[in-house]
């Protein structure tokens, strides 16, 4: 059944901002990172997941994953920043049917690069904004939101790495 029922003021004043940030804030980052670093946020969310796995490598699968990205559009950003030498694309492995995507010496000398600019305007978008309390309290509501956005999953999810690699 669909709910039909407007939303309340309580949950407009909440809904309107909401959608503000979700939609101004990735443009506003992205084009800090294209102007400062030549890369653009999808690029360094890429290069931040791939820095915090051992030894900087992911299956695509996972990689996808992390960046909430669909299998075919992660193939996609993973090519391009292979052609500028950020990663590099290596089979798997435990499988030679798929792929990982690993990080290059200049891929984390990127993300190096790209840190202290992106570390900057989150905090004069965002926690230059909040108090302690206001963001303690944030915290672990946003962590329930984003798990609730969570795909389910799915037994198949590793056969898809036949398809991009």
């Amino acid at each position: 059944m669909v709910d039909r029922d407007p939303l309340t003021s309580e949950e407009e004043a909440l809904w309107r901002p909401l959608t503000r940030i979700i939609t101004v804030l990735p443009r506003t980052l992205d084009d800090q990172f294209v102007h400062d670093t030549g890369v653009s946020l999808t690029d360094y969310t890429v290069l931040v997941s791939l820095s915090e796995a051992p030894e900087g490598r992911l299956r695509l699968t996972d990689l996808a994953k992390d960046t909430a990205l669909s299998l075919s559009r992660i193939s996609r950003v993973v090519e391009s920043m292979v052609r500028r030498g950020l990663v590099q694309k290596v089979k798997c492995p435990e499988d030679r049917r798929a792929a990982h995507a690993m990080l290059t010496e200049r891929g984390h000398a990127k993300l190096a690069a790209a840190y202290p600019g992106h570390l900057a305007r989150v905090r004069a978008h965002l926690f230059d904004h909040l108090s302690p309390e206001e963001v303690r309290a944030a915290g672990p509501i946003l962590a329930r939101l984003a798990t609730a956005l969570e795909p389910p999953e799915c037994p198949d999810d590793k056969d898809d790495d036949e398809k991009a690699g």
